[in-house]
């Protein structure tokens, strides 16, 4: 089977890109807009459209593979790639990266994969941008599925030497500022994970002295209590607080892990997980304070855990972190990783040495590529999986568990 024609279609994502710098230096909320000035090079506005490419591969038969293209929330921040745009990157695909393509067996997805994510651009003499890499790999996973009347959950599984999931992988829903309304969503549907809460900015959302967290832990704790769905529910607590502790603590670790274990008191039965607790501005000082953090929570005799985030992008990162025990867990960014094989060496990597994988991404990519990562989290089996894309709540749910829903129908025929 072969690859007759690549085509590529513009189109939209499920949120906004925002500018990270902007709303640290103190940009406000007018509405769904950002007040002030963008920081971060190539933004127009602090929030602006999030845009895709899908990347269509048309095989012999007639059959289309299908990947989208797309770029985290907060593009440009934490040593990502520069902001990504449709019409500045479809030009490159159509002139570099198809001639790759184009005409070329389907033979395993590994080979195919390489083709885009181990090139170089010979404009700049780097990798491909990661968005590209992102959902080119997606439309090779999907080619090779169809070229060979699969489900990419079962190609993954083989050439990973892995086990597709018998059952649903937990699925962590994420609010956005509506952290109130969505987590009431969240306790409804049974959400395995929840609520993100999107604590990034310290004196609106945070406290001064971390209290408004403190008091939204509460409620949620007593929310849930309240509302559970079914008597056995005890979903995780997992909040994401961009590096706002480090800030109200001044990066001290011994201060900020005993924040930490006091909101795991508040949020008690249930188990808690802090996402991001610090920003270093890079990477090596970024795992020595997660490190830190996580050494002295476990000396305080806490169980809460902290989460890996910024400065932990490529799978190269994600070794590093995992390897120096910086964090109980590391979020596994989809796009940051640039290809999708990508993501799924590095759920096995923190599976074969003790760290959390949380396969996560973000709410600024597609129904596409959330289907996709469906595929490689149920044959991956990570900690928890990220609904996406979006910060609606309802939306996301429904796409990954209707996609681990199919996969789990299909393979119990």
């Amino acid at each position: 089977m072969k690859i007759k024609k690549v085509v590529c279609a513009a189109g939209k994502t499920g949120f906004f890109f925002d500018d990270q710098k902007a709303i640290k230096a103190g940009a406000r909320n007018d509405g769904n807009f950002y007040t002030g000035e963008p920081l971060t090079p190539g933004f127009s506005a602090v929030r602006q459209t999030g845009e895709s490419i899908s990347v269509l591969f048309i095989l012999e038969d007639g059959q289309v593979a299908h990947g989208d293209c797309a770029a985290v929330q907060y593009s440009g921040a934490g040593g990502r790639d520069p902001l990504f745009l449709a019409e500045q990157f479809i030009p490159i695909i159509e002139h570099d990266i198809a001639p790759l393509y184009e005409g070329r067996e389907v033979t395993s997805f590994r080979e195919l994969a390489d083709l885009v994510d181990k090139a170089i651009n010979p404009a700049t003499g780097k990798p491909y941008h990661t968005a590209l890499r992102y959902g080119i790999t997606q439309t090779c996973l999907d080619a090779v599925a169809k070229a060979t009347h699969r489900l990419m959950a079962d190609v993954v599984a083989e050439e990973y030497g892995t086990t597709v999931s018998e059952t649903m992988i937990p699925i962590f829903m994420q609010s956005g500022d509506d952290r109130y309304l969505n987590a009431d969503k969240m306790i409804m549907k049974g959400a395995a994970v929840l609520p993100h809460a999107l604590f990034n900015h310290v004196e609106d959302k945070v406290g001064l002295q971390g209290e408004k967290i403190h008091d939204y832990l509460v409620w949620l704790r007593n929310r849930v209590l309240d509302h559970k769905p079914f008597e056995a529910y005890m979903p995780i607590f997992h909040i994401d607080v961009y590096g706002t502790l480090g800030i109200i603590f001044h990066n001290d670790a011994n201060r900020i892990a005993t924040y930490i274990a006091e909101l795991a008191k508040a949020a008690h039965p249930f188990h808690l997980r802090v996402e991001g607790p610090v920003d270093m501005g890079e990477k090596g000082a970024q795992i020595e304070a997660l490190a830190a953090i996580r050494r002295e929570l476990e000396a305080l005799g806490s169980d809460a855990e902290i989460v890996a985030d910024e400065w932990c992008n490529t799978l190269e990162d994600i070794r590093d972190f995992t390897d120096a025990k910086a964090g109980h867990m590391a979020q596994i960014k989809t796009p940051d990783l640039g290809g999708v094989n990508n993501a799924i060496e590095a759920v096995l990597y923190c599976k074969q040495h003790g760290m959390g994988a949380y396969l996560g991404g973000t709410c600024n990519e597609t129904n596409r590529s959330a289907e996709v990562c469906a595929h490689i989290a149920m044959a991956t089996q990570p900690v928890q999986y990220l609904a996406k894309p979006g910060m609606g709540v309802d939306e996301g749910y429904m796409i990954v568990f209707n996609e681990m829903s199919r996969i789990l129908a299909l393979r119990h025929l």
